[in-house]
């Protein structure tokens, strides 16, 4: 099997190198960007098998991310973090199509699983 494509999306630099560290460490490879807009054109550039993206930022939120991955790139999956948790966003991210959701503050393996489970779907629908 090939080795993931991973697109990390945070506006906090800092957690887009944690992961991006922690996920090149277990073999994924990984494109890391800080503003939702960047990271929209890089998904019209190129296929990831899954994108992980910050809910809460400036201009295009994580669920309009996740919505544009699901009409442009059906196979990618999207883990939505955060760290406005609810019932309601949760709800909201799972019936929109979201894989997983994570709430900060997170240990990295609990977004190393979610991604590698994530990859292991996408690649199987490639």
């Amino acid at each position: 099997m090939s080795t993931a494509e991973v697109l990390v999306l945070d506006d906090e630099e800092i957690v887009c190198d944690r992961v991006k560290e922690h996920l090149e460490k277990k073999g994924f490879r990984v494109e890391t960007f800080t503003q939702s807009t960047k990271a929209l054109s890089r998904l019209g550039e190129k296929r990831f098998d899954v994108v992980v993206t910050d809910l809460k930022m400036s201009g295009p939120t994580g669920l309009d991310v996740l919505r544009h991955v699901q009409e442009h790139s059906p196979a990618t999956e999207v883990i939505i973090i955060t760290a406005y948790a609810s019932i309601e966003v949760a709800n909201e991210a799972e019936i929109v199509g979201a894989f997983g959701f994570v709430c900060k503050p997170f240990q990295l393996e609990e977004v190393h699983k979610l991604v590698k489970a994530a990859a292991k779907k996408a690649m199987k629908q490639r």
